[in-house]
């Protein structure tokens, strides 16, 4: 039997029910990952560092897809659990148009920027060149890029996170495919790269949309509508914490770049490349979790059942604190075979980035519950907590962080910062949760490991 957002979840059905959001954000990591390892491995690290350098332009815009995605399912799934079908499809219907529009403007600004952006973003001579091309290439692909990671949310919503996973599944061995055809086989440098994930993202925006477009079987499906301001702008607040985090992310990875140049030179902006990626994968575990589970939070919110709400909360800390500590574990083990996979063939180069994925792999043991914090207020459809979270972590913290730290430690200070950008964030979150804990009715810090509740039903 099919599991619906109206269901009460243990552990079992819980994991079940966002398994292919984690397996879908996961694939959306490595087949971006894959880029880097061809280009390093073929084309070089001054290629290789290029790509790196332009690749946070690109992520803010697929940020706002994230927004359009998270904030419209948080608001679509509450309207959902109001039993309010009708308005649901229309406030769907009217995002997912809306992602288009916005999706062709950012285009076009994005192609005429990019050659400025990449002179203010610290490229040489060397690296320009390929920073021009490979953004040129990416930035043409927005509308889908924006549409998948927006149809990644909404399917979940639409109770189809197995569509999403093959979808994701089905545009992740796309790139690994073109990659290989077009960097090794073609020689076509970074333009190869770009081009098969800009097609790879064609594959996994336009999958959805043609399930949408035609009759089916779930909870939503495309109509006509009329543009209504109030949704739109509730949607784009509850989801301005992941529109923020994907935005600060990259302007932090910006200043990254540009301290990496000034204490290490090509090698750092290289080694860190590496480090991002390896934070890509991991990261999407906790961001497919947070996902997957939002609508559940945001149904049961909306159908004001208090008692599932503490026990989807319970779990999820459960959850998070035992990821994040395999995931530390996994990080120390994993560094040497990853570090030579992608950078193996220069001894320094390699020495760095095991360095420096030992060191940030122990933000990982909290990671997860900082995301889930902001995922959680996001989904109770308070998107200024939600946005406050994600704002301080990832630019405020790591901005401070990577600005004053190598001031007293040089390049190690660097590779410490993302660990204490998290151990500041995750005081945060509890002084959020704590503040809430009334107004939203979950369990609390001396609640989390608490015996599980029976049945939400029972709750009103």
């Amino acid at each position: 039997m099919a599991i619906q957002l109206s269901d009460h979840f243990n552990y079992k059905r819980l994991l079940k029910f966002v398994f292919p959001s984690i397996i879908m954000m996961v694939f959306t990591s490595v087949y971006g990952v894959v880029d880097g390892l061809f280009v390093s491995n073929y084309v070089g690290k001054t290629a290789f560092a290029a790509i790196n350098l332009i690749m946070p332009m690109d992520m803010i815009f697929g940020g706002v897809g994230f927004m359009l995605g998270t904030g419209g399912s948080a608001l679509v799934a509450k309207t959902l659990g109001e039993q309010d079908t009708d308005r649901a499809n229309r406030y769907f219907s009217m995002i997912i148009w809306v992602t288009v529009i916005v999706g062709a403007v950012l285009s076009v600004i994005g192609i005429a920027v990019i050659r400025p952006v990449s002179i203010l973003l610290g490229a040489d001579e060397g690296m320009l060149p390929d920073c021009v091309l490979y953004g040129s290439i990416m930035m043409g692909f927005t509308i889908t890029f924006m549409f998948q990671n927006a149809f990644q949310a909404f399917l979940i919503t639409a109770e189809r996170p197995s569509l999403g996973l093959a979808a994701t599944i089905a545009a992740g061995i796309s790139n690994m495919v073109l990659d290989a055809l077009f960097i090794a086989v073609f020689d076509w440098g970074v333009a190869g790269a770009a081009v098969a994930t800009g097609l790879s993202q064609c594959v996994g925006g336009v999958i959805p949309l043609i399930y949408f477009l035609r009759p089916n079987t779930s909870l939503l499906r495309l109509k006509r509508t009329k543009l209504e301001i109030r949704p739109i702008i509730n949607a784009c607040a509850n989801g301005a914490s992941e529109m923020v985090s994907s935005v600060t992310s990259s302007v932090v990875g910006i200043l990254y770049n540009l301290q990496l140049l000034q204490y290490a030179g090509e090698n750092g902006v290289a080694s860190y490349g590496v480090l991002m990626y390896v934070q890509f994968v991991f990261a999407a575990i906790f961001l497919g979790y947070s996902m997957g589970s939002a609508p559940i939070i945001s149904y049961h919110y909306g159908a004001e059942k208090h008692g599932e709400l503490k026990n989807l909360f319970q779990k999820s800390v459960v959850l998070m604190g035992t990821i994040g500590g395999g995931m530390v574990v996994a990080a120390q083990l994993f560094a040497v075979p990853l570090s030579r996979l992608f950078v193996g063939y220069d001894a320094t180069l390699f020495e760095m980035t095991v360095h420096a994925i030992r060191i940030a792999g122990v933000s990982f043991l909290i990671m997860g519950f900082n995301i889930f914090a902001s995922a959680f207020f996001t989904a109770l459809n308070n998107g200024g907590v939600s946005a406050v979270i994600s704002f301080l972590r990832t630019f405020v913290f790591k901005l401070a962080a990577v600005l004053l730290l190598p001031l007293l430690l040089g390049l190690e200070g660097i590779w410490w910062a993302e660990v204490t950008a998290e151990i500041s964030a995750f005081v945060l979150s509890l002084i959020f949760l704590f503040i809430n804990r009334k107004k939203y009715h979950y369990v609390i810090m001396y609640n989390f490991f608490s015996y599980p509740q029976k049945p939400a039903t029972r709750y009103r």
